[in-house]
């Protein structure tokens, strides 16, 4: 495995805008696993499969899913969802079927494949427990609830999606639950991860924050 650096925790911490900071700033590759999964939760709805399905079920029909992470582009059986991804829908079930193992192992291979290939910034929910647990830097990064929901709300507005702000906050609030409580893989601070709050905090600073802490690291780390 090459060098990782993995950051998991809750919707709206702003986990991707800074794993794309330290992406470019280290020269290491992005992997952006919260878009995989929407793009797996959006073909599997696409064909037919609901929030009800067996694992049997959605084990055969992720076998006619092919999804792809290309130049900052996920893609969906070799057309670019980047886009629909990004609905409150595609949100909503990203996190329902993270929480199935068929997903689960389908998504687990491709993300341990590709830092076999390049130095990754990989960010998610699992990255420092399950998927990255020899990562050479951990963070868990988190925001309150209302950070997030702020945050949220003008992203999707920004994309031109509709935002309300109460039902924005209520989901995100969902989501956690079913994120933090699953069985398979739940979102949780790693042991060895450092915690950074990004509440009331610009992407800056969380980003110096967390440079300061690998840089510092790599001092102490053996030749």
């Amino acid at each position: 495995m090459k060098n990782v650096i993995a950051i998991d925790g809750p919707s709206g911490a702003g986990k991707s805008t800074v794993a794309k900071l330290l992406s470019k700033e280290l020269g290491f590759d992005y992997l952006d696993t919260g878009a995989l999964y929407r793009a797996v939760a959006l073909g599997l709805t696409k064909g037919g499969i609901d929030e009800n399905a067996s694992d049997d079920g959605i084990a055969a029909a992720l076998e006619d899913i092919r999804v792809e992470f290309r130049d900052n582009r996920v893609l969906l059986n070799g057309t670019d969802v980047s886009h629909d991804i990004r609905s409150p829908e595609a949100s909503h079930f990203a996190s329902v079927f993270s929480a199935r193992r068929p997903v689960r192992a389908y998504l687990l291979g491709i993300q341990r494949d590709a830092a076999m290939h390049a130095d990754l910034v990989a960010e998610g929910r699992d990255m420092t427990t399950v998927v990255f647990p020899e990562a050479c830097a951990k963070f868990y990064l988190d925001a309150s609830v209302g950070e997030r929901t702020r945050r949220r709300t003008l992203e999707l507005s920004s994309r031109g999606f509709e935002a309300d702000e109460d039902r924005i906050r209520l989901d995100i609030t969902e989501r956690d639950i079913r994120d933090s409580r699953r069985a398979l893989a739940p979102l949780r601070k790693a042991d060895d991860a450092h915690f950074i709050d990004s509440t009331g905090l610009a992407v800056e600073e969380v980003f110096e924050k967390i440079i300061g802490i690998i840089r510092e690291d790599a001092k102490d780390r053996p030749e």
